[in-house]
């Protein structure tokens, strides 16, 4: 079964449960639920829900993968498909995918999104896309799996990165509470 904006929104209030400081951040997407925006089709404007996986290693390094559209290393993750029942099942199905490290070598710490993040995307003529914004519902998974066959369409390369090196000051603080 697809996922509905009745499962985002939950996904969204148990996530601001426990992360209520960041409830004015994610006010547009309330918005756009409340007003009955389909977040779920990559085509809905002026943004949309993705999944991001955030995996561990046994030596607490964070996967990191180069990918080909922004020239830039971004945690895996991506677009909703139809068949994915959940955002934690979206955001598991996009690492196997892009990394190719399977879905039972990975544990997923829970099923609420350790980090939500909107942030822009630029437009893309090649896909005919206007800018717009990711709604990018982030999960954690930990794992002693090495890296797989890469999707060679999106990813260039994969590597495990030093939790120092995430970008995000607010997502590498999270992840060192959680591993804890």
């Amino acid at each position: 079964m697809a996922i509905t904006a009745d499962h985002i929104r939950t996904t969204l209030t148990a996530y601001l449960d426990q992360h209520p400081d960041d409830k004015s951040a994610l006010d547009v997407v309330r918005g756009l639920l409340d007003d009955g925006d389909d977040l779920t089709h990559r085509a809905t404007l002026p943004g949309h829900t993705t999944a991001g996986a955030i995996l561990v290693d046994a030596d607490h390094r964070v996967l990191h993968i180069h990918h080909l559209a922004t020239g830039k290393w971004l945690l895996p993750g991506g677009h909703l498909e139809p068949a994915d029942g959940t955002l934690l099942q979206a955001a598991g199905r996009e690492l196997a995918e892009e990394t190719g490290i399977q879905p039972h070598l990975v544990t997923p710490h829970g099923e609420t999104p350790l980090h939500i993040d909107v942030h822009p995307i630029d437009a893309n003529s090649a896909k005919n896309e206007p800018a717009h914004q990711h709604f990018d519902f982030r999960f954690l998974f930990r794992t002693t799996a090495v890296i797989g066959k890469l999707q060679t369409e999106e990813v260039s390369d994969a590597a495990w990165r030093d939790i120092t090196e995430v970008a995000d000051p607010q997502l590498r603080q999270r992840i060192s509470d959680a591993l804890r």
